[in-house]
């Protein structure tokens, strides 16, 4: 017997994660017209690690201005497994990103040999933040690191900002500063599960950023970091390429993937979404290297804090949807949390985040993009295997997902102004969902 339980987050209801009720589940044949999503068991493509966000100086500052009620409630909001959004990934910086307070490296300048290497900047709010997150979850945290610049002293332009390259003479000590930054970290109780070689390598920002070509992106892998984690012990820890944008992604990871020297230290490619929605790039490095991986690793809403927009839940649903589609395996969204300006930012790259705080009044909103992750984390589980469906519609987007404990989870976006029926069929039993309009609609289905 077919059970289905619909729950629904809609713009002009006031819904959020609403159950709906139980349809009935019928056999035979569907009502003729109705839009038709059907499920395919057989099947099967990527298993799913889990969903998560980043743990920036600037979100745990930020929770760090409110009372500690608050602080607790947006942790349980993210990481409780019943109550919030069940994330189990997170990420890292390694020292500052444009997210932190200021410009700040693990080490005193010119040394070389990382004799003053410590983390103890991050003490202050960037671990207590992670442990709390992991205390709430009852579980430890999938946590990847990316550096946004070496020290400036390391780099051609002899500063963080504005781009710049590795010195050649500090590809070692820059190898060795994420060695160190590992066992750090896991000497505090807090496991890294990989690295990022480089956040944007192809990008000259005004913050914290240095630019590698594919070659020189290859190169340092082969001959440095790869061997560095190897003679430190650390060859568990998995290596992530690009961390950049879908536009060039396919071309970026076929000329470092292609080099066996580099890439049997390689575990995957790391994908950000801006300036492009080319899914289809990822089908394509998967399609062309089957053995390695693809993760998100970073998306937001730039330009500020928009409070109740609701286009930007609708940007999440639909680039969640288009990377599960195309081999996606695991999904970390940008800050977890920002104040009322989208920072603190050192340079003033505001950003909006799922859940803002105003530090003034303490005041927490959750944002329309705080709902549309969680149709998916919270129904998704860590190990899930995406399953096959038809679906011809030109507005509605789905994804479909089988969990550990056999449960179907079925995500639909409606973003259209129309509300709009659909029809699953489940190897010949139908079930009929109504879907609002601007709305995204979860089905867990258990047999």
């Amino acid at each position: 017997m077919v059970k289905v339980k619909v729950i629904q987050t809609a713009k002009n209801t006031g819904e959020r994660f609403i159950e709906k009720g139980t349809p009935l589940v019928t056999t035979g044949v569907p009502l003729h017209g109705t839009t038709i999503l059907r499920i395919n068991l057989g099947e099967r493509y990527q298993t799913f690690m889990g969903f998560g966000g980043a743990f920036t100086e600037a979100a745990a500052y930020t929770l760090a201005q409110i009372p500690d009620e608050g602080r607790k409630r947006v942790i349980e909001s993210y990481f409780n497994k019943d109550t919030g959004l069940g994330y189990t990934l997170g990420r890292t910086h390694i020292h500052s990103c444009d997210f932190a307070l200021g410009n700040y490296t693990y080490v005193e300048e010119n040394d070389a040999e990382l004799k003053t290497f410590s983390i103890e900047r991050e003490q202050k709010y960037v671990l207590p933040l992670i442990k709390d997150a992991m205390k709430e979850g009852d579980q430890e945290l999938t946590l990847l690191s990316s550096p946004w610049s070496p020290p400036a002293w390391m780099k051609t332009n002899n500063e963080m900002n504005h781009g710049g390259k590795l010195k050649p003479e500090y590809f070692s000590a820059w190898a060795m500063y994420y060695a160190k930054y590992i066992k750090a970290m896991e000497a505090e109780g807090i496991p890294i599960w990989g690295v990022t070689v480089q956040n944007e390598p192809e990008a000259t920002q005004v913050w914290d950023s240095c630019r590698y070509t594919a070659e020189e992106e290859r190169d340092f892998v082969k001959n440095y970091l790869g061997p560095t984690l190897e003679q430190e012990g650390l060859q568990e820890k998995k290596i992530i390429i690009w961390d950049h944008n879908r536009d060039v992604a396919y071309e970026r990871a076929t000329t470092i993937l292609s080099d066996s020297d580099a890439a049997k230290y390689i575990w995957g490619t790391g994908i950000h979404w801006y300036v492009s929605e080319e899914f289809e790039n990822l089908s394509k490095i998967h399609q062309e290297f089957p053995d390695k991986h693809l993760i998100f690793t970073e998306g937001c809403i730039e330009g500020g804090v928009q409070l109740g927009a609701w286009h930007t839940g609708e940007r999440y649903a639909r680039n969640i949807i288009g990377d599960l589609n195309n081999w996606l395996e695991g999904w970390i969204d940008w800050n977890l949390v920002l104040n009322e300006e989208g920072g603190p930012n050192h340079v003033g790259n505001y950003c909006d985040a799922p859940i803002i705080i105003d530090t003034k009044t303490g005041e927490i909103h959750y944002n329309s993009s705080y709902y549309y992750i969680g149709h998916f984390s919270k129904y998704i589980k860590p190990n899930a295997v995406r399953v096959g469906f038809e679906l011809e519609s030109e507005t509605l987007m789905a994804t479909a997902f089988r969990n550990v404990n056999g449960s179907l989870a079925v995500v639909i976006m409606n973003p259209s102004d129309l509300s709009e029926s659909i029809t699953i069929d489940l190897e010949g039993e139908f079930t009929d969902v109504r879907l609002q309009e601007h709305s995204i609609t979860t089905l867990v289905i258990e047999r």
